[in-house]
């Protein structure tokens, strides 16, 4: 099965006319509405299909439980049974679990039964065999006993034909065993988004290299990586590019042969070295968003060749903000996830800030005697905060005081697919 995406237009970026700051909200609007889904579909058995996403709605084939059966270890019968002693004769045989009983229990008349088992025809329910007393031959019990204590209908689960997981959806361990039990074998699941990752810069260097004056060791690219994988993409390590614009131009034409996305870091603003801007400019399809947050710079996005680009940028901790807030659900969306908004929890502060207004801030923070409280420092070369916290603080646009105990937004790690 092969899905064929709409292409993504060169000008998918662009703002609208006259807007020059951009709020957080109304960027996000933006990539929401104008990307979509980019990758093609496959069959795959269910030990391969952990962490896809469904390119179709996966439907039942069996209903759940497919029979009546008995919830407990026990003794059925037909009918309830009214308040008083009751004594009832047991037949020969037994139902349990993978072994049907092979005849029908007569009208007043019990049969051992044990939990799991399809109920035989003749019984509809089930009373618990700590309530029973037995000498092998009878049962007697006190009632009151409803019909069908201790009963499961036929699907009552899910039925066949049901939808069970819809299109879109991130398969889990737990969907695992609702296709299984549902009688699925397989799963159509879009392929994996590929994301290439690029540094750009002539101060990176490899870890484990000599870092001469005024070099610095690559570190976005193994976080971007990293979180690429842990996103479910398949991430491509395009390497570290020097600040040379035909070198980088090489690069990008391999990148968009090679992936779906473009991750850029570094050279996204309007330097003499920024050379991701310059060339998504020459090529007629970049977007310079100058978007009101904090950490953070513009936002280069841009098309080469056909293949989204987003040019973060080079300062780690910005680069890994720009990337949670805006590429995540952006490449989910492209992912065929649909766009998944980060769930975030009020939590009282425990710290105390002044905040000026016109740009969104997120401060690293983590939750401590059930607090959040935020890195010492809100330098964004700070990246020790990056490992340091356990998600962010999501500061509104507008100004704000903040003492010991106000509400702010905590948002974890966790909720935008970070471990």
């Amino acid at each position: 099965m092969t899905l064929t995406p709409p292409p993504l237009s060169n000008d998918c970026f662009a703002l609208p006319q006259g807007v020059d700051w951009t709020p957080v909200d109304d960027a996000l609007a933006l990539l929401r509405d104008r990307l979509g889904p980019v990758t093609g579909a496959e069959r795959v058995a269910l030990a391969e299909a952990l962490g896809r996403v469904l390119a179709e709605d996966a439907v039942a084939l069996r209903s759940n439980p497919p029979q009546p059966n008995t919830a407990v270890d026990g003794y059925g019968f037909a009918g309830e049974r009214a308040e008083g002693a009751h004594m009832l004769p047991l037949i020969a045989g037994r139902a349990a679990a993978g072994v049907p009983f092979d005849g029908v229990v007569p009208e007043g008349q019990a049969i051992r039964i044990l939990t799991g088992a399809a109920l035989p025809e003749g019984v509809d329910t089930v009373i618990l065999e700590e309530d029973v007393r037995t000498d092998g031959e009878q049962i007697a019990f006190n009632g009151p006993l409803k019909q069908g204590a201790n009963t499961r209908k036929a699907g009552e689960d899910v039925a066949a034909g049901d939808v069970i997981l819809p299109m879109g959806r991130v398969v889990t361990p737990a969907d695992l065993a609702l296709a299984s039990a549902t009688g699925l074998s397989q799963l159509v699941v879009r392929k994996p988004l590929r994301v290439a990752v690029v540094s750009t810069g002539d101060e990176l260097v490899e870890p484990g290299q000599q870092a001469g004056l005024g070099q610095i060791y690559d570190a976005n690219r193994p976080m971007l990586l990293a979180l690429m994988r842990q996103f479910g993409f398949e991430a491509v390590d395009m390497g570290r590019i020097a600040d040379d614009r035909e070198t980088l131009r090489s690069a990008l034409d391999d990148a968009a042969l090679r992936a779906d996305v473009i991750l850029t870091s570094g050279g996204a603003s309007a330097g003499d070295e920024d050379h991701v801007s310059t060339l998504l400019r020459d090529a007629g399809a970049m977007q310079e968003w100058r978007i009101a947050l904090k950490p953070g710079r513009p936002l280069a996005l841009g098309m080469w060749d056909g293949t989204p680009v987003f040019g973060l940028p080079g300062n780690p901790v910005a680069a890994l903000v720009c990337t949670l807030v805006f590429a995540r659900p952006a490449m989910g969306l492209m992912a065929g996830a649909g766009w998944a908004a980060p769930q975030g929890f009020d939590v009282p502060a425990g710290f105390a800030k002044r905040k000026k207004p016109g740009r969104r801030e997120y401060l690293r923070a983590r939750m401590r005697d059930g607090q959040a409280e935020v890195f010492k420092s809100e330098g964004s070369g700070r990246i020790s905060g990056l490992s340091w916290a356990e998600g962010l603080v999501e500061l509104p646009d507008g100004a704000a005081e903040i003492a010991p105990g106000d509400p702010v937004r905590f948002i974890p790690y966790a909720s935008f697919g970070m471990g």
